[in-house]
């Protein structure tokens, strides 16, 4: 199986794991590692991908699972638990717990205190972001935080509209900066740059990259904007025993 284990410098104590489309039973368009049960995909196929992440990641517990709504909204999870909760993103302090997030070109950004009692998982969609998930995430946290950015669409591939434009410019002037003008009402957004701006007004010094983007790497990567109908990736944090 193809995982990603982010590169940063946390407690020894903290595990994560992000997931890439390989390694996994689905078949078509969902080939082959397809996290996702909203998408149109055979759920049994999915329920075997799942059970074999968690057993090839070694997690001490099945994850918790969301359903996202591009919403600015976090929770804290105490326990495993199979319901599926309305969040885009997951926080806890208990061992053992394993907060998920899934994407398909928006960004999954995990965050740990340096002590290694606490983390997050965070869906990062433009909205939410716009909408201040980040700083709710990191409002959970106590102490130094540090965070790691996954597999996301790039600054080069992600087209959008004036509506997106206008939803960061009105919050903070500085956003500007992470989008390039192509036309009238067109630009490119960098994504990893209006997260690490984000991240960094909430204090967060220490950012880290997977430097991977979903769009350009159709052979390891779901994505979203490029096929439509497609699998979901999947991010993984827990607190170790």
């Amino acid at each position: 199986m193809d995982l990603i284990i982010p590169n940063w410098p946390a407690a020894k104590n903290i595990k994560a794991v992000s997931s890439t489309r390989n390694g996994g039973l689905s078949t078509g368009v969902y080939a082959s590692l397809n996290l996702g049960m909203h998408v149109g995909d055979d759920e049994s196929k999915v329920k075997m991908n799942r059970a074999k992440l968690v057993d090839c990641a070694d997690m001490p517990s099945h994850p918790v699972w969301l359903n996202q709504t591009h919403s600015n909204h976090v929770i804290e999870v105490d326990q495993s638990t199979s319901e599926i909760l309305d969040a885009d993103g997951l926080y806890t302090q208990q061992q053992g717990v394993v907060c998920a997030v899934m994407t398909a070109d928006c960004l999954p950004v995990l965050l740990a205190n340096v002590k290694g009692t606490q983390v997050a998982a965070v869906h990062a969609g433009w909205r939410g972001l716009a909408a201040g998930i980040i700083e709710n995430a990191v409002k959970r946290m106590d102490g130094e935080v540090i965070a790691w950015i996954g597999p996301a669409i790039g600054a080069a591939c992600f087209e959008v509209g004036k509506d997106v434009f206008d939803a960061f410019i009105k919050v903070d002037l500085s956003a500007a900066q992470a989008f390039k003008k192509l036309s009238h009402n067109k630009w490119l957004a960098d994504m990893n740059m209006l997260v690490t701006q984000k991240l960094i007004g909430s204090g967060v010094k220490n950012i880290s990259y997977s430097n991977c983007c979903t769009f350009s790497e159709p052979q390891r990567f779901f994505s979203y904007r490029r096929d439509g109908i497609t699998g979901r990736l999947a991010t993984f944090i827990w607190i170790d025993s």
